[in-house]
């Protein structure tokens, strides 16, 4: 498959423009997310020019979701209370029409994750799931054995088109529009889809690239309504492009730590025009 640089017929604003929303509307996230990267994905927002809200009491969510451009929803630390705080939240966005990003994280390691997931799915209008492979075909076909927060994690046996079926099976039965991140990552509404060739192998030695992802996400999901496929499909070229860049950089004794700062760098500094060049993806 042939990966292009230029913006693709078919998708419905240049992906520079898609950015350019998020950094003049700075949308405010309302994050439900995992203890481990709550504060990599508040400072990522940031750096997007976004704006986080980590809130997950379910006394307060309501009140917080209401004021919200987005509402994200991790699975990665799960507990009851957080269970009950994304319920709430995800009813009253629902009631006001706040775009709803659902991170199914290790949804295949317990029966709780599977039952929470599932409960959400049937209960709120997610309009956008994010996860790796594993999880994906988890929430498709109900198996288990995930390897949990892994930034790739790659299922024996699944090519990138045999995983884009997987893709378009979850959004034609939910209505979302889903994003499997791995070696391709594939974005798609069930009809469209966007195979993307962005990132770096580096990406996968840092705990919660997926999770800042997914933040990333919905940003561009709250700053461009009524264009999921494409504010999701941009972000994902954003985030690629942008572990290409912090990769570029490292030299000497340089490692993973600094990987993780030149990332954020990276993408606090990303320009729409910049990403109209970098982007690597093919519409069909």
């Amino acid at each position: 498959m042939e990966f292009v640089t230029q913006k693709r017929q078919g998708l419905a604003l240049p992906l520079g423009e898609l950015l350019g929303r998020v950094r003049s509307q700075e949308p405010l996230i309302h994050c439900i997310t995992n203890y481990v990267t709550a504060r990599d994905c508040a400072n990522l927002l940031l750096a997007c020019g976004a704006s986080p809200v980590m809130a997950d009491s379910p006394e307060e969510v309501e009140e917080i979701t209401a004021v919200s451009s987005g509402l994200y929803l991790n699975l990665g630390t799960l507990h009851h209370s957080s269970v009950s705080a994304m319920r709430a939240a995800g009813s009253r966005a629902g009631e006001l029409g706040i775009p709803i990003l659902l991170d199914p994280v290790g949804v295949g390691a317990s029966r709780f994750r599977r039952e929470t997931a599932r409960a959400l799915l049937d209960a709120l209008p997610i309009g956008v799931i994010r996860g790796n492979a594993s999880e994906i075909k988890t929430l498709v076909l109900g198996s288990s054995g995930v390897r949990g927060v892994d930034a790739d994690d790659p299922v024996r046996g699944e090519t990138p088109e045999s995983i884009a079926v997987l893709a378009r099976t979850l959004a034609e039965k939910t209505g979302a529009v889903v994003a499997v991140t791995g070696a391709v990552d594939v974005v798609t509404d069930g009809r469209k889809t966007v195979q993307i060739q962005n990132g770096h192998p580096m990406m996968c030695r840092v705990t919660g690239t997926g999770c800042q992802l997914s933040a990333l996400m919905a940003a561009f999901v709250a700053a461009n309504p009524g264009q999921r496929l494409e504010g999701a499909a941009a972000a994902v070229c954003a985030m690629g492009l942008c572990g290409e860049i912090a990769y570029a950089r490292l030299s000497g004794p340089e490692g993973t730590g600094s990987y993780q700062v030149f990332l954020m760098d990276a993408i606090s500094r990303l320009t729409p025009e910049a990403l109209e060049e970098g982007a690597r993806y093919d519409l069909g």
